[in-house]
Protein backbone atom coordinates (compact mmCIF):
# COMPACT_ATOMS: atom_id res chain seq x y z
CA UNK A 1 0.00 0.00 0.00
CA UNK A 2 1.23 3.09 -0.76
CA UNK A 3 1.40 6.08 0.86
CA UNK A 4 -0.81 8.18 -0.67
CA UNK A 5 -3.50 5.25 -0.26
CA UNK A 6 -2.70 5.31 3.37
CA UNK A 7 -2.97 9.12 4.24
CA UNK A 8 -6.98 9.06 4.71
CA UNK A 9 -6.61 5.84 6.78
CA UNK A 10 -4.21 7.62 8.58
CA UNK A 11 -5.88 10.57 9.21
CA UNK A 12 -8.99 8.89 10.07
CA UNK A 13 -7.50 7.05 12.70
CA UNK A 14 -6.04 10.41 14.05
CA UNK A 15 -9.07 11.89 14.53
CA UNK A 16 -10.39 8.45 16.41
CA UNK A 17 -7.84 8.41 18.85
CA UNK A 18 -5.98 11.83 19.46
CA UNK A 19 -9.05 14.20 18.73
CA UNK A 20 -11.58 12.29 20.32
CA UNK A 21 -9.92 13.42 23.48
CA UNK A 22 -10.96 17.26 23.08
CA UNK A 23 -12.52 18.82 25.96
CA UNK A 24 -14.85 21.42 24.59
CA UNK A 25 -13.28 24.67 24.35
CA UNK A 26 -15.53 25.99 27.09
CA UNK A 27 -13.44 23.98 29.73
CA UNK A 28 -9.87 24.58 28.21
CA UNK A 29 -10.44 28.28 28.84
CA UNK A 30 -13.01 27.69 32.34
CA UNK A 31 -11.52 31.21 34.07
CA UNK A 32 -13.24 30.28 36.77
CA UNK A 33 -10.83 27.26 37.38
CA UNK A 34 -7.76 29.34 37.29
CA UNK A 35 -6.05 29.55 40.67
CA UNK A 36 -2.18 29.77 41.79
CA UNK A 37 -1.18 26.21 43.20
CA UNK A 38 -0.46 26.33 46.73
CA UNK A 39 3.25 24.41 46.14
CA UNK A 40 5.03 22.24 43.65
CA UNK A 41 3.85 19.17 44.71
CA UNK A 42 0.19 20.80 43.90
CA UNK A 43 1.89 21.93 41.03
CA UNK A 44 3.02 18.65 39.84
CA UNK A 45 -0.08 16.65 40.56
CA UNK A 46 -1.86 19.38 38.33
CA UNK A 47 0.36 19.31 35.27
CA UNK A 48 -0.23 15.22 35.79
CA UNK A 49 -3.82 15.89 35.64
CA UNK A 50 -4.30 18.78 33.18
CA UNK A 51 -1.75 16.83 30.78
CA UNK A 52 -4.00 13.35 30.41
CA UNK A 53 -7.08 15.28 30.68
CA UNK A 54 -6.56 18.30 28.00
CA UNK A 55 -4.17 16.12 25.73
CA UNK A 56 -6.38 16.15 22.80
CA UNK A 57 -6.24 20.09 23.40
CA UNK A 58 -2.59 20.40 23.95
CA UNK A 59 -2.21 18.33 20.73
CA UNK A 60 -4.38 20.92 18.81
CA UNK A 61 -2.15 23.89 20.52
CA UNK A 62 1.05 22.17 19.17
CA UNK A 63 -0.16 21.28 15.34
CA UNK A 64 -1.74 25.45 15.47
CA UNK A 65 1.92 26.19 16.68
CA UNK A 66 3.65 24.55 14.05
CA UNK A 67 0.90 25.85 11.41
CA UNK A 68 1.82 29.28 12.67
CA UNK A 69 6.19 28.44 12.43
CA UNK A 70 5.65 27.44 8.84
CA UNK A 71 3.18 30.36 7.48
CA UNK A 72 5.18 32.83 9.16
CA UNK A 73 8.60 31.53 7.52
CA UNK A 74 7.88 31.34 3.96
CA UNK A 75 11.78 29.94 2.91
CA UNK A 76 11.16 26.77 5.05
CA UNK A 77 7.33 26.25 2.91
CA UNK A 78 9.64 26.76 -0.02
CA UNK A 79 12.46 24.14 0.91
CA UNK A 80 9.95 21.58 2.49
CA UNK A 81 7.94 22.16 -1.00
CA UNK A 82 11.18 21.70 -3.47
CA UNK A 83 12.07 18.39 -1.32
CA UNK A 84 8.79 17.08 -1.22
CA UNK A 85 7.99 18.03 -4.70
CA UNK A 86 11.45 16.47 -5.50
CA UNK A 87 10.87 13.01 -3.78
CA UNK A 88 7.42 12.71 -5.80
CA UNK A 89 8.71 13.76 -9.46
CA UNK A 90 12.13 11.25 -8.86
CA UNK A 91 10.28 8.29 -7.39
CA UNK A 92 7.47 9.23 -10.54
CA UNK A 93 9.53 10.02 -13.32
CA UNK A 94 13.11 9.35 -12.93
CA UNK A 95 13.29 5.26 -11.77
CA UNK A 96 14.62 4.77 -15.48
CA UNK A 97 17.93 5.75 -16.78
CA UNK A 98 17.96 8.65 -19.35
CA UNK A 99 20.76 9.80 -21.90
CA UNK A 100 21.24 13.20 -22.58
CA UNK A 101 24.31 13.37 -25.06
CA UNK A 102 26.95 11.61 -23.86
CA UNK A 103 25.84 11.76 -19.62
CA UNK A 104 23.58 9.20 -18.29
CA UNK A 105 21.18 10.35 -15.84
CA UNK A 106 20.05 7.99 -13.11
CA UNK A 107 18.37 8.17 -9.67
CA UNK A 108 20.62 8.51 -8.15
CA UNK A 109 22.20 11.57 -9.76
CA UNK A 110 18.77 12.89 -9.50
CA UNK A 111 18.80 12.26 -5.59
CA UNK A 112 22.17 14.19 -5.49
CA UNK A 113 21.00 17.31 -7.34
CA UNK A 114 18.05 17.63 -5.41
CA UNK A 115 20.15 17.64 -2.28
CA UNK A 116 23.20 19.81 -3.60
CA UNK A 117 20.22 22.72 -4.15
CA UNK A 118 17.58 21.68 -1.58
CA UNK A 119 19.80 21.97 1.35
CA UNK A 120 21.27 25.20 1.09
CA UNK A 121 17.87 26.58 0.73
CA UNK A 122 16.91 24.44 4.15
CA UNK A 123 20.10 25.87 5.88
CA UNK A 124 18.65 29.49 5.28
CA UNK A 125 15.74 28.35 6.83
CA UNK A 126 16.85 27.37 9.70
CA UNK A 127 14.66 24.49 10.58
CA UNK A 128 16.43 23.64 14.38
CA UNK A 129 15.43 27.42 14.65
CA UNK A 130 11.93 26.63 14.17
CA UNK A 131 11.60 23.48 15.73
CA UNK A 132 13.41 25.23 19.18
CA UNK A 133 10.73 27.77 19.24
CA UNK A 134 7.88 25.40 18.80
CA UNK A 135 9.44 22.72 21.08
CA UNK A 136 9.45 26.05 23.92
CA UNK A 137 6.51 28.19 22.98
CA UNK A 138 4.30 24.94 23.24
CA UNK A 139 5.96 24.11 25.84
CA UNK A 140 5.50 27.38 27.89
CA UNK A 141 1.75 27.53 27.11
CA UNK A 142 0.67 23.98 28.03
CA UNK A 143 2.99 23.88 31.07
CA UNK A 144 1.53 27.09 32.23
CA UNK A 145 -2.09 26.17 31.55
CA UNK A 146 -1.78 22.53 33.08
CA UNK A 147 0.01 24.42 36.23
CA UNK A 148 -2.48 27.14 36.55
CA UNK A 149 -6.03 25.35 35.80
CA UNK A 150 -7.30 23.69 38.69
CA UNK A 151 -8.33 19.75 38.00
CA UNK A 152 -12.08 19.24 37.98
CA UNK A 153 -14.24 17.17 40.80
CA UNK A 154 -13.67 13.92 38.66
CA UNK A 155 -10.20 14.02 39.22
CA UNK A 156 -10.83 13.40 43.14
CA UNK A 157 -12.65 10.10 42.34
CA UNK A 158 -10.48 8.91 39.49
CA UNK A 159 -8.86 6.42 42.32
CA UNK A 160 -12.15 4.93 43.10
CA UNK A 161 -13.65 2.22 41.35
CA UNK A 162 -17.23 1.74 40.53
CA UNK A 163 -18.67 -1.53 41.63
Amino acid sequence: MSLAQRIPEVLKDFREKRLSGLRPVADFFDHRQLSRPRDLNDATQRITYNTRHFSGNYLLVILVLALYALLTNPLLLIAIAIFAGGFAAINKFGSDPVEVGNAVITQKTLYIALFVIGLPILFFASPIGVFFWLVGSSSILIIGHAVLMEPGLESEYSGVESV
